[in-house]
């Protein structure tokens, strides 16, 4: 179940070991740099999960989250670098097949009850998957971009969890491309 007091979790996903797949990990550690200088840059009680690839067993981390922003490498056909945002049931509207690891995801915790309402995702689009730490040129030039657009993500995760708390309504706003 999720819950009002819950942390705000930011999961990160992807392989750091194959290139543009860990820029899901690669945004969320640098968060965590950044809220190692200025604590205030990230709503209070805010978790950063490295997850890997560790698949359904990122349910446990959502569970009991007062909101959720799940950061990914996504194929769409998009060019190198393209940051992808959505929120809400935008999430996993139109699940398409270079995001079907986060759309298993969401289906198995939205089944078991531990997908909070507030929920946003940030992808970024992939330029090439090789056995390599280092991202793609493309990939690693966007990371500011993704970086910026998931402390963004957050902060509204954050409001719009409270706004649930206390029983006010919100909206939950359509996916951007940028």
């Amino acid at each position: 179940m999720t819950g009002p007091d819950g942390p705000l979790v930011a999961i990160g996903i992807g392989n750091v070991l194959l290139r543009d797949d860990g820029a899901g990990v690669r945004v969320v550690e640098a968060l965590r740099e950044m809220a190692a200088r200025d604590p205030g840059l990230l709503p209070p009680r805010t978790r950063l999960v490295d997850g890997g690839t560790l698949g359904l067993a990122l349910l446990e981390p959502l569970e009991g989250a007062r909101a959720a922003l799940l950061i990914d490498a996504v194929d769409l056909g998009l060019p190198p670098g393209t940051v992808i945002e959505r929120a809400g049931d935008a999430v996993t509207a139109g699940d398409a097949p270079g995001m079907h690891g986060l759309a298993e995801l969401v289906g198995a915790a939205r089944m078991l009850g531990a997908l909070p309402t507030a929920l946003a995702f940030v992808g970024i689009q992939v330029g090439e998957i090789d056995l390599d730490l280092a991202l793609s040129p493309q990939v690693a030039d966007a990371l500011p971009r993704a970086v910026d657009a998931a402390r963004r993500a957050l902060l509204a995760l954050d409001a719009q969890a409270g706004r649930e708390a206390v029983g006010a309504p919100g909206a939950h706003p359509a996916g951007v491309t940028r």
